[in-house]
């Protein structure tokens, strides 16, 4: 065989094609017009423009970490601590729904691209989501971390690469 045989041979039929999508914000949601009421006095800020915020941060955990509101105090370790557990249980609620909407067995699932900006950890979330989501621990795991504002086009590049590359593969972007 030629290497271009083996190349035709291993590469999908067609072209990739999202089958599935599903969404998850965090549970904590604020109404667009009293969000300014809600936000600064308990952060201690100044008003804002921002018309519509998820996050998982409520007044309890910021009561738990006052060092989340305060200006220059250290805080990035508390803030790791919530979105290494948070992040993957996100993907796993967004992920159900794409599976839900998909039909088909998550055991199909052969790949796996996780991204996000919230949070870099060792083992990832990729991983983590793996375990939540009870997938094979044969599927193959990508994980990207601080990729910003490109992160979509960048994961949907990259699991339309593998899709079309691996015949068969089913892509899971998270």
């Amino acid at each position: 065989m030629t290497v271009e045989e083996v190349r035709r041979a291993q590469g999908a039929k067609g072209p990739a094609t999202i089958i599935a999508i599903g969404t998850a914000t965090p549970s904590n949601c604020v109404d667009p017009r009293a969000y300014p009421d809600y936000y600064f006095p308990i952060t201690n800020g100044d008003k804002s423009m921002v018309k519509k915020s998820y996050m998982h941060l409520t007044e309890e955990i910021l009561k738990e970490n006052p060092n989340i509101c305060e200006y220059m105090a250290p805080s990035l370790d508390a803030r790791q601590d919530i979105v290494v557990v948070e992040i993957p249980k996100l993907g796993k609620e967004a992920t159900q729904k794409a599976i839900e909407e998909w039909g088909q067995p998550k055991s199909k699932i052969t790949h796996l691209v996780f991204c996000t900006t919230s949070v870099v950890d060792m083992p990832g979330a990729d991983y983590k989501l793996t375990n939540l989501l009870g997938l094979r621990p044969s599927i193959k795991r990508l994980m990207m971390y601080q990729q910003v504002y490109f992160t979509g086009g960048t994961v949907i590049r990259l699991a339309k690469d593998l899709a079309e590359n691996n015949k068969g593969a089913r892509v899971l972007v998270v």
